[in-house]
């Protein structure tokens, strides 16, 4: 599978549940979310002002990304999870299924960050960022066209531990509804 249609078939609106192991609370969390994944265009403003506060090229960018959720988790039943990133992948030119992934807002942080994603043979796209107090390794495939997963490790900065494992299922909305 190359990116192009990895994130093709991301396009849409998702229902997620999420299950979260938090390690170092010892505590078991649920999240359900709507997620929504819009394509942007490279020309985007957004886009354009993302890939120069890295210093690279928006004409370098493929595929640009808006993704936004809102969710709501049993940890915490009054708070409501939402919020929404810019991602813009960067595909390295000698191996166009690896690259950088931009992004406006981070998982583990919530700063602008630049991970590393590797899209494997079997449709696996992998993802790794670092912060500056952990990092963050996510892994997304696909087991129908409207069938994904996600599987998440939030590690310490050294990668010496892992401090929250997730398991998401996310199912793609076919209805207008």
């Amino acid at each position: 599978m190359q990116l192009s249609e990895f994130i093709d078939r991301s396009i849409g609106k998702w229902r997620s549940q999420r299950s979260a192991h938090h390690l170092a609370f010892s505590h078991f969390e649920e999240v359900r979310s709507r997620i929504d994944i819009v394509a942007l265009n490279a020309d985007d403003a957004e886009v354009v002002e993302l890939c120069r506060s890295y210093n690279i090229d928006p004409a370098t960018a493929a595929h640009p990304f808006r993704m936004s959720w809102e969710g709501e988790s049993d940890w915490d039943e009054k708070e409501v999870l939402e919020g929404s990133c810019v991602l813009v992948p960067v595909p390295n030119p000698q191996n166009p299924s690896e690259g950088k992934l931009l992004r406006d807002r981070g998982y583990a942080e919530t700063v602008p960050a630049v991970g590393r994603y590797q899209l494997t043979e079997d449709g696996t796209f992998i993802l790794i960022t670092e912060y500056d107090r952990a990092a963050a390794e996510e892994r997304i495939w696909f087991g129908t066209p409207n069938l994904r997963f996600r599987v998440s490790l939030i590690k310490t900065s050294d990668g010496t531990g892992v401090t929250t494992a997730s398991f998401s299922s996310e199912i793609r909305c076919l209805s207008t509804n």
